[in-house]
């Protein structure tokens, strides 16, 4: 549970981050949040009685799901609505299916909003992007998330949390379809992002 909350709240700190490409405060206490959130996860995975490494989850958490973070933000919330009709479908934990929709989320999507991406690689994840193109800092800041997700220990298909091949169409055809991310997406293009999750 820990670890699901961890995600979720890494989560809301994305998809307030993935949205716009303004440069302002915002983004820059979202920078802050999640850099605190990545090393207070790290202290807590080792040792989860840490008290002073749950207790800045905990406060990280609040700064992400209490608008404060969202501030002047257009705000991508599709891979919730994604993993919401996941959960609807299997009794996956909520940021665990998060985590798995993630990775091919992003993948998808990066080359609409590269900028805040290559920004997000080198803030966040210290990518070096001495002689790489800013797909490569991006990919690369994306398999950092990636890594940081098999760190914590949490799956990476959706195989593993009791999705089957036929529920894709089903959680693709359910799922809200918002506005504010770098691309509103089609119900195919959900399944095209679900299968590559599978």
């Amino acid at each position: 549970q820990m670890i699901s909350g961890i995600f979720d709240t890494l989560s809301h700190l994305m998809e307030q981050y993935f949205s716009g490409d303004d440069n302002n405060t915002t983004d820059y206490i979202l920078e802050g949040v999640m850099e605190a959130l990545i090393d207070n996860a790290r202290v807590a995975l080792k040792n989860p009685e840490d008290y002073e490494a749950r207790s800045n989850i905990m406060w990280c958490t609040t700064i992400g799901l209490n608008t404060i973070t969202g501030v002047s933000k257009a705000q991508d919330w599709e891979v919730h609505m994604i993993e919401h009709q996941l959960g609807a479908y299997t009794d996956c934990a909520h940021g665990i299916g998060l985590a798995i929709i993630s990775i091919p989320y992003y993948k998808y999507i990066y080359k609409y909003g590269l900028d805040k991406f290559v920004r997000f690689a080198e803030k966040i994840w210290k990518v070096e992007s001495k002689n790489l193109t800013k797909d490569e800092i991006a990919l690369a800041g994306i398999e950092k998330l990636s890594e940081f997700i098999k760190e914590l220990g949490i799956p990476t298909t959706l195989r593993e949390v009791g999705t089957t091949e036929d529920m894709l169409p089903k959680i693709a055809n359910s799922s809200v379809i918002l506005d504010g991310g770098y691309k509103k997406l089609t119900p195919d293009e959900i399944l095209t992002i679900l299968k590559e999750a599978y």
